[in-house]
């Protein structure tokens, strides 16, 4: 469990380093990154497919990325997502081609999309950005 929360805050400290308005899809139970991001005041919200996940001091509401509701996300310069399911890429690169963000994404073990994005090493973790703002 140690290693997946060394993971998390390194996902954390760079994405709060680098944007002002983040928006994590599929927080789960896994608060770690969030709980930074919000921090450095960098955290609009945290989105879930299932209701009623609550973590103390996190926005967290429900919204289906396959069928998303755009004004939860309007705004955000991130929509990041750690080890979603890899059929959750296609409609999260829509969802930030939509609303003009990046989209950087932390993958369980080898498990990519297409060609993995562009690769962003942030320390001991390798993120894809599957879409960066203005392309």
């Amino acid at each position: 469990m140690c290693h997946y929360k060394r993971i998390e805050r390194s996902i954390g400290e760079y994405i709060a380093a680098r944007y002002r308005r983040a928006v994590e899809v599929g927080i789960g139970n896994n608060p770690e990154a969030a709980r930074l991001i919000q921090a450095a005041g960098a955290l609009m919200l945290c989105t879930d497919i299932r209701s009623g996940i609550r973590h103390d001091g996190l926005t967290v509401v429900t919204d289906d990325v396959f069928e998303p509701d755009i004004r939860l996300y309007e705004g955000a310069d991130l929509i990041y997502a750690v080890r979603p399911g890899v059929e959750m890429v296609p409609p999260l690169i829509a969802l930030a081609d939509r609303i003009d963000s990046d989209l950087l994404v932390y993958h369980l073990g080898c498990e990519i999309y297409g060609d993995g994005g562009e690769f962003v090493d942030c320390g001991p973790v390798l993120l894809h950005c599957y879409r960066c703002r203005g392309m």
